[in-house]
């Protein structure tokens, strides 16, 4: 009994130093963060419901690791899913009104983030579209962008 105790005594004292540590957020960078990944969407949205695709896309990472993860499966990359996006909606009639809700905005680390909300378009002519989506933000040069997307 004593070889045993002293073991799990052992191990209780040795596994946190193992566990990698993420720097706590306080208050304030947690309330920064959220603020500045809100104003990324707030951008995105008013791009969107004026038509301009390319615009929306500056919310994303430009970069080949990029990851859209949509019903059509998986694409990587900046430009492949700036041209899904054209493809998809090639008019702003198309696009239609984009209103994203019931978002939950939750700072991960310093430069790492993600999002949790519903997305729907309002197209009078084409017929509503709407769905769930997570992303995965990231701050790279001091500038928050998607770097993973997966809405459906």
């Amino acid at each position: 009994m004593k070889p045993l105790l002293l073991t799990l005594l052992l191990a209780a004292a040795v596994l946190p130093a193992c566990t990698p540590r993420v720097a706590a957020l306080s208050p304030a960078a947690t309330a920064t963060a959220r603020h500045d990944i809100l104003a990324v969407l707030q951008r995105q949205t008013a791009a969107w419901n004026r038509g301009d695709v390319a615009g929306f896309m500056h919310g994303y990472w430009q970069n080949d690791s990029l990851v859209f993860i949509g019903k059509s499966g998986l694409t990587y990359g900046y430009q492949p899913t700036l041209d899904n996006y054209r493809r998809s909606y090639p008019s702003a009639a198309a696009m239609g009104q984009l209103d994203f809700t019931h978002l939950r905005i939750q700072p991960l680390s310093p430069d790492a983030a993600h999002v949790i909300g519903r997305w729907h378009l309002a197209r009078p002519a084409a017929g509503d579209l709407q769905g769930h989506f997570l992303l995965v933000f990231r701050r790279l040069n001091g500038e928050w962008v998607v770097v993973a997307d997966h809405s459906s």
